[in-house]
């Protein structure tokens, strides 16, 4: 300190703490020359002493006029080093970046002015103080004064030019600093960062492209800025780092996806599209680096596929496509469990694009690697059962076509019935919605008779008898066009051994339903046993839901599917029970309906015939006083039970343990039937007897709208 006070006069140190600009700068150049006549004398020992007097009596100082005087004095004393500046910057940078954060902004302003003319004079010597000066620098693009703004501008401009031009800056050292700052929200801020990372790229020496998974996620955050002028920026920023990419032989795809994917979720839409530009891009180049990141790459693109952009719309469509038509093997890393797990996710979007497009990604994971996906069928085997209760028919047709291939095992296609009857079971409306398409689907893709016997065998052995009796299947059997084949071979069912075999088998489970027997019947051309289901039934069975059924069954008889029957009433002689059975549905239907007008009008066009007394003797059913029904040597007593004869068969089916068969369920549907309305009746009488006051303290749950529906408000698959 001696030192340094020998050699600078009082006078100087007095005017260099001084209120007037003028004095102080005048002072600042009397610093300047003194420090010269050292450095030629190559007295750096009172250099030293010279500069530790300047940072420590005044850039230190708490007087704001003696820290103003200190910064100048220093850079003064810089000029005054030229080059002999170097090996004095550890003395004379850091009072001077300490000056920066200065709560004065005037002593900011100087500081920076300071470190301007410092600069100016070592250029790339100052470069070992870059993360100082960088995160100083930061921090005053910012700054509260817009004088400081402006100066730290200038020194920041000059900054990079040394930047440029110098071989000693070191990338991997700046990179944390980067990283750190670029969530900063300030706009000032921003473009500052934005500035740097564009000056740096343009460096041919410093590869940024390298360290770009760093800054990344910052870049795409600024897209979404409320400046126009940053978000174009960062725009012109990540541009050109996606043309370096295309460029570039090698390139850490997998960070930067793992980035892309989360912007693509982002609420902002230039955000999104800039995200899935990138990723389709990635997808492209990438290669087999992206294998592990498929499902996340994935999973950002479905959402995107129903996105309200149509210009994102379109992008994530073409990688989407993109992304399926690469074939990877699983033993490569290849996560098949990821990708369902995120398809599987997807079915539950609100959007059917998305829905439809998560479908072919498990359809397509099926087709290559059946094995894997299988493995995983218990993640996913109840969201495509739920899935098929969709809104939309073509996800439910998709769905159908996975569960299909899925089913094509005998143990899986089981499985796949079970699950399907069950989920009808639980949820009417999937039944009543869905129900027909669903099963006249996988007719279509399992084969119609293999799907029909299925059902048949899981509904045979059904306890809810009223779901039984909705899940009656004559109605889509009747009328679908799929099921034309099924229908050709029931035709062959008294001289067919696969008809009788297919006859038999549906038989047990369709019993549950008259209606259902009687169309299976005429189907069959069993007429005599069709005729022996109507004399078997008894007044509780003709009630409004079969009333109705029985309108839809007319209205058939007139459709080309029934065409050959109608065909065979010209030859009354020769199908004498067809007649006998259609005139039976007539005498069922009230005479006011339009059903009964349907039929009698067709009967009517039978061509007359006359019976002789055997024929008639077949044709009857017995004396109605004797209250016992005739059925081919077979009797149906008062009791209900069956008394068998011989001759009871026809191609091998016993017809007469099939009525006893048909009569017993029907029986035991009427036992359910009471009881449901003795549960009604005691629940309303209990409900009397407690009065309103009582019903109203219940609340909702003993309204009758809770109680089990009675069968004629149930509504079937037709």
């Amino acid at each position: 300190m001696a030192d340094a006070l020998s050699v600078i006069p009082a006078s100087v140190l007095r005017n260099l703490s001084d209120k007037l600009y003028e004095k102080r700068k005048n002072a600042a150049l009397e610093v300047e020359g003194i420090v010269k006549q050292l450095a030629l004398s190559g007295d750096h020992e009172k250099i030293s002493a010279v500069i530790k007097l300047l940072a420590k009596e005044f850039t230190y100082s708490p007087q704001a006029n003696h820290r103003k005087g200190g910064l100048i004095g220093l850079a003064a004393a810089t000029v005054g080093l030229t080059s002999e500046a170097a090996q004095h910057l550890e003395q004379i940078v850091p009072p001077v970046l300490n000056s920066l954060s200065d709560q004065d902004s005037r002593v900011r302003y100087y500081a920076c002015e300071a470190l301007y003319n410092i600069a100016k004079v070592v250029r790339g010597d100052l470069i070992i103080f870059f993360n100082q000066i960088f995160d100083a620098l930061c921090k005053l693009s910012a700054d509260s004064d817009a004088n400081v703004q402006s100066a730290a501008h200038l020194l920041d401009r000059l900054v990079k030019d040394i930047v440029t031009e110098s071989d000693q800056f070191s990338i991997e050292e700046f990179i944390p600093l980067l990283r750190e700052r670029m969530n900063v929200l300030n706009p000032y801020v921003r473009q500052f960062l934005v500035g740097w990372i564009t000056v740096l790229d343009s460096v041919p020496d410093i590869d940024m492209l390298g360290f770009l998974p760093d800054f990344l996620d910052g870049l795409f955050n600024m897209l979404s800025d409320s400046s126009p002028e940053i978000r174009q920026q960062a725009d012109s920023a990540l541009s050109e780092f996606l043309q370096e990419i295309k460029n570039s032989p090698s390139v850490d795809y997998g960070r930067m996806a793992e980035i892309l994917v989360q912007r693509a979720a982002s609420p902002d839409e230039f955000t999104r599209l800039t995200a899935i530009t990138w990723i389709n891009e990635f997808v492209k180049l990438g290669g087999d680096q992206l294998v592990p990141y498929y499902a996340d790459i994935l999973g950002a693109i479905l959402p995107c596929i129903s996105d309200k952009e149509e210009k994102i719309r379109v992008v994530a469509r073409e990688t989407n496509e993109e992304l399926r038509s690469i074939k990877s093997d699983p033993a490569e890393t290849f996560d098949v469990g990821a990708i369902l797990y995120i398809a599987r996710r997807q079915l539950d979007s609100e959007w059917e694009a998305t829905r439809i497009e998560a479908l072919h990604w498990i359809s397509t994971l099926l087709d290559r690697h059946r094995a894997e996906v299988l493995c995983f069928l218990n993640d996913i085997f109840d969201t495509l059962l739920k899935a098929l209760s969709d809104s939309s028919d073509e996800v439910v047709l998709l769905v159908l076509d996975i569960h299909a291939c899925i089913a094509r095992d005998p143990q899986h296609f089981h499985q796949l019935i079970v699950f399907l009857v069950h989920n009808f079971r639980v949820d009417h409306s999937l039944l009543e919605r869905r129900g027909a398409l669903i099963i006249r689907r996988l007719c279509v893709l399992l084969d119609a008779e293999r799907v029909y016997r299925e059902l048949s065998t899981i509904l045979e052995g059904e306890a809810d008898l009223d779901f039984a009796c909705i899940m009656a299947l004559n109605l889509i059997l009747l009328t679908s066009s799929e099921l034309s084949v099924l229908r050709e071979l029931l035709k062959q069912s008294l001289v067919n051994a696969a008809g009788k075999d297919l006859f038999v088998s549906l038989y047990a489970s369709w019993c549950h339903s008259p209606m259902a027997i009687l169309s299976l019947c005429l189907l069959a051309q069993a007429y005599q046993h069709a005729s022996a289901v109507i004399q078997s039934l008894v007044e509780e069975d003709i009630n409004v839901k079969f009333l109705v059924q029985l309108d839809k069954l007319i209205r058939l008889l007139e459709t080309p599917i029934f065409a050959y029957l109608r065909l065979q009433l010209l030859e009354p002689g020769r199908y004498i029970w067809l007649l006998k059975a259609l005139y039976g549905l007539l005498m069922l239907l009230p005479q006011q309906s339009a059903a009964f007008k349907i039929l009698r009008t067709r009967l009517k066009t039978v061509p007359s015939h006359s019976f002789n007394g055997d024929q008639l003797k077949r044709a009857s059913s017995g004396n109605p006083c004797s209250q016992i029904l005739h059925y081919s040597g077979s009797q149906i007593t008062e009791d209900g039970n069956l008394r068998q004869d011989n001759g009871n068969l026809q191609n091998g089916i016993n017809f007469a343990s099939r009525l006893q068969q048909f009569v017993q369920m029907q029986r035991q549907h009427r036992m359910l039937e009471k009881s449901q309305e003795q549960s009604i009746a005691r629940s309303s009488s209990t409900l009397s007897k407690e009065g309103p006051e009582a019903e109203e303290s219940r609340g909702p749950q003993t309204s009758n709208s809770n109680l089990p529906p009675s069968r004629s408000s149930r509504r079937g698959l037709g």
